[in-house]
């Protein structure tokens, strides 16, 4: 699998990060408009509908149509892991069903002198074209992450 990382420090409390990027309203905030995002419905790790926190074991089912171009493309994304001690966090999720054969996107969280590192690391492989073809998902995520960690600075920073 190829991997894409991006990593930014966002002037805000690690608390206030962490449980932003916990939550649903976090993930649409942070998609960017273009993506047309929708999402389609959530189910907790006990079956419950729109759970407080994405935890482990939450499953998400979006719609995406990038660009209005085409059909919509379904996705859905399970947390398989979703970590918190003193001064460092973690969630995974992973595509269960969507456009790419494998996805995994890892999101790490560290406190640091009243700020936060955030890191985005997404392994993944490329459709059709796989390992040959990730320089060409590269360039659809760098401005997705670069759009997301600006807003994250925006909505979240003193």
């Amino acid at each position: 699998m190829a991997t894409y990382q991006r990593e930014v420090w966002v002037d805000a409390p690690f608390e206030d990060v962490w449980r932003f990027y916990s939550t649903i309203d976090g993930l649409e905030a942070l998609t960017p408009g273009w993506m047309n995002l929708r999402v389609e419905g959530i189910r907790g790790p006990e079956g419950e509908s729109d759970p407080d926190v994405l935890g482990k074991g939450t499953e998400i089912r979006l719609s995406l149509r990038p660009f209005d171009v085409g059909p919509r493309q379904r996705w859905v994304s399970k947390i398989v892991r979703h970590e918190k001690e003193d001064g460092a966090a973690m969630f995974r999720d992973v595509m269960e069903d969507g456009p790419f054969p494998e996805w995994q996107h890892t999101h790490q969280f560290y406190a640091g002198d009243g700020k936060t590192l955030i890191r985005d690391v997404v392994n993944y492989r490329f459709p059709a074209l796989g390992e040959p073809g990730s320089p060409l998902a590269k360039v659809g995520f760098e401005p997705m992450f670069r759009y997301r960690h600006r807003k994250t600075k925006k909505l979240l920073e003193r």
